[in-house]
């Protein structure tokens, strides 16, 4: 369960190898907005099976309060991750609730998914050795995981961008393939519908 929901999180949808340098250039790039919301396009590939999965919807970031993944296409579906649970809805239906308190490894993807979404190489080295570059404004950076639970599911993670990650893609352990593209992204409470901010 904890293997396979840790995998599900990744794909909806993260230095000791690195030197000062790079992270100084790529953290100087990053914005940090305390909230961040935009468009995903989302391409997933099972391994064994010829074709994709594609999803899209909206995500938001907001600092110290989580992060919320809304599927609109082809289904509704929305996911919020906040420090002390993850709660999944379908339509208006609670289809899952994990509570950090009963379920540890909740803390651990909250940690990894709002890293990877913002770009936070800090808190990503608790879990993965990264080799990466920046230049012109721009960076890309690929994760190798080296958390012994983490390896099980995770096998790395390539993440690219600007002031804000772009493209993120997760090639998982058992050989199935995530893209995400980020688009239309914008930032600060005007960027948050009523809707998504009342689920926070």
């Amino acid at each position: 369960m904890k293997k396979h929901f840790l995998a599900v999180c990744l794909s909806l949808m993260v230095w000791p190898l690195l030197g000062a340098a790079p992270i100084a250039e790529i953290h100087a790039i990053l914005a940090k907005p305390k909230i961040l919301c935009g468009r995903f396009d989302q391409t997933k590939q099972l391994a064994g099976l010829k074709n994709p999965l594609r999803s899209n919807g909206r995500f938001c970031v907001v600092t110290e309060k989580g992060v919320l993944w809304r599927s609109l296409r082809p289904f509704a579906n929305t996911l919020r991750l906040t420090r002390e649970e993850i709660i999944q809805w379908q339509g208006e239906r609670v289809a899952m609730r994990l509570n950090a308190k009963q379920e540890p490894t909740v803390r651990i993807i909250n940690s990894l998914m709002f890293s990877i979404l913002a770009g936070d190489l800090v808190q990503l080295e608790k879990y993965f050795d990264v080799e990466g570059v920046a230049a012109d404004g721009a960076w890309s950076v690929k994760l190798k995981a080296r958390d012994a639970g983490v390896a099980k599911v995770i096998g790395t993670i390539a993440l690219d961008g600007g002031a804000y990650v772009r493209n993120i893609a997760i090639a998982e352990a058992s050989g199935d393939r995530t893209q995400i593209v980020f688009s239309a992204i914008q930032t600060g409470e005007q960027s948050m519908t009523s809707e998504e901010a009342a689920l926070f």
